[in-house]
């Protein structure tokens, strides 16, 4: 069932749960862009094609906050608050191993590597290669896992996966990453859990958030 996080005129938040695609690709699965234009047009009752607007994207083995415009005027004015970096993203992330310092602020490169679909990241500037910035900082922490805040301050093709990984602390599950071991719903723990923005007609900023995945006590016991 398709879960609610927000609606006005010309925006409607979702929450994306793990395992299910946010744009349709070539495996034809059924995505989240999907079931949003479907519950629109039931609710609606529109005849035809339903506009939505995709003002985000979170990886399939990721859950949490997706953003869509119900109208070109939402896709317009949020649209350009991404490009902006207007838009606060708050995400949360499980990561293997006690991280040393509690907080930070991490700044690479990132290169798409289509072949392998994931990038490559250095701490200097490559051709072909993206800045990436994040700060984080550590909720919690013992010796095998750490709980991070994570601030998003860009917005590439699995940044925070690599990024972490690169700092030495891939996110549980995220054996593409290089994490140890694999979730049985092959997940990772990463979760988009707050965004704030200004709405699309109004100077009101909105903030919307979801909590951490309960199923992370799992193998996390401080959280």
């Amino acid at each position: 069932m398709l879960k609610v996080l927000y609606e006005d005129n010309h925006l409607i938040a979702i929450f994306k749960p793990v395992g299910i695609l946010t744009q349709a690709d070539r495996s034809g699965d059924v995505s989240l862009m999907d079931l949003v234009k479907k519950y629109l047009k039931e609710k609606y009752k529109k005849k035809g094609n339903v506009f939505l607007g995709l003002l985000h994207r979170l990886d399939r083995p990721v859950s949490g906050i997706v953003l869509f415009a119900k109208t070109s005027k939402g896709a317009s004015r949020l649209s350009e608050q991404f490009r902006n970096r207007e838009v606060e993203k708050i995400y949360h992330a499980l990561v293997v191993g006690k991280i040393e310092q509690d907080r930070g602020t991490l700044v690479n490169y990132i290169a798409k590597d289509k072949a392998a679909n994931k990038v490559k990241v250095s701490a200097d500037k490559t051709e072909g290669a993206e800045r990436a910035e994040l700060s984080y900082e550590t909720v919690s922490s013992n010796s095998k896992y750490s709980l991070l805040k994570i601030q998003l301050k860009t917005g590439k093709p699995h940044q925070i996966r690599g990024q972490l990984a690169f700092l030495g602390h891939p996110i549980v599950g995220d054996i593409k990453y290089g994490a140890p071991f694999a979730l049985p719903d092959k997940s990772i723990a990463l979760c988009a859990t707050s965004f704030s923005f200004k709405l699309a007609t109004r100077e009101e900023i909105k903030t919307i958030a979801v909590p951490i995945p309960a199923e992370w006590r799992k193998y996390q016991k401080m959280i």
